[in-house]
């Protein structure tokens, strides 16, 4: 006795499964990983926001000081540059898109693929390309969104310091475009967010391990970073060129107060200076080892010496916001179209 064999072509009336399905089962089998990223943040927004009310209230006695050159308006903004200080260079908070990647992208896939669990949730009338995309658009979704909410808290939180008004404060000004504090800022947080994120989403296809992918994600994570901050940024657009001479020591002043300078070079009679070389000349003044009304200033441009500053004004600020939300937007998006044709290519 035999029987006919099941055709191996998919039945007409199994229709795919709906979107909105589809999120309530991504949101059934991450939720766990979701509400640990949403809560990571809100907890952090919170507490920048209580730790943020003490720093502009101080910022705000500390402007408000006169006059501005007595004792006690020193004292203020001595109190004021002394606040949260282990936050304010913002290299602390640079960790949060690294571990968002590290910890949500990276085992999105791998968790399948190290358990062998996939080639069961492909068969429930969706797809592996279907699959793959519902996961890594929708979760990556939920992470922008929740990154740029949070970068709204730290954009408040670190406004003093690129407000300061009166002369005692300005030795705390801080550039935008400074390392540390620039990708915390406006759309480049979400897009690093989401550069994390497709960067673990494609180790966890290719290693298709947790462990090693985390790994791997955060240390291509980091590297993307440094190369960002110390080679990419100050290449976005030609830096300006001024030969106005810059104080050597202490705050800067004008035209450089939040511009971001990139390179000094001294030069004396057409030839360049060596900075050990100028400073030893400056050792070696009459008026004294840069004493009390000692102006270096005057005494260079006095003995003929020049300083040639590279800067990126603080005005470039947005533009370097959008150059570098794009190019980090692209990636995302080609790291994301490589994990799903990845998924299509390597299903065994």
């Amino acid at each position: 006795m035999s029987t006919l064999a099941a055709s191996a072509r998919p039945r007409r009336d199994m229709r795919p499964l709906p979107w909105r399905r589809m999120a309530w089962v991504i949101w059934r089998q991450h939720r766990l990983a979701l509400i640990g990223v949403l809560a990571t943040l809100s907890a952090l927004s919170l507490g920048l926001w209580l730790l943020g009310l003490h720093l502009h209230n101080v910022y705000a006695a500390a402007a408000a000081c006169r006059p501005e050159s007595s004792s006690f308006c020193a004292g203020l903004a001595n109190r004021f540059s002394g606040t949260d200080r282990l936050l304010a260079d913002g290299y602390l908070l640079q960790v949060v898109p690294a571990l968002v990647g590290a910890f949500m992208g990276a085992p999105l896939l791998a968790r399948e693929f190290e358990s062998r669990t996939f080639r069961y949730a492909w068969t429930q009338g969706l797809g592996r390309s279907r699959w793959t995309v519902a996961k890594l658009v929708g979760l990556a979704a939920v992470v922008v969104l929740a990154s740029a909410a949070f970068g709204a808290v730290l954009s408040w939180y670190y406004h003093p310091y690129f407000a300061a008004g009166n002369e005692n404060l300005a030795f705390y000004e801080k550039s935008p475009l400074s390392g540390g504090l620039f990708d915390l800022r406006g759309i480049a947080l979400p897009a690093w967010t989401l550069a994390a994120f497709a960067v673990g989403g494609l180790a966890g296809t290719l290693i298709r391990r947790i462990v090693p992918a985390i790994l791997a994600t955060l240390a291509v994570y980091a590297g993307l970073a440094f190369a960002a901050g110390l080679f990419l940024r100050e290449r976005y657009m030609t830096p300006a060129l001024t030969s106005h001479l810059q104080l050597l020591e202490g705050p800067q002043t004008k035209p450089f107060g939040t511009d971001w300078i990139i390179s000094q070079t001294y030069a004396r009679g057409g030839h360049t200076v060596a900075a050990t070389t100028v400073e030893r000349f400056l050792r070696g003044a009459p008026e004294g080892n840069l004493g009390k009304g000692f102006d270096p200033t005057q005494y260079l441009i006095q003995h003929g010496y020049t300083i040639w500053t590279r800067y990126q004004p603080a005005g470039r600020f947005w533009t370097f916001q959008w150059i570098e939300g794009g190019w980090l937007l692209a990636l995302s998006a080609l790291l994301l179209c490589g994990t799903v044709w990845l998924v299509r290519r390597r299903a065994t």
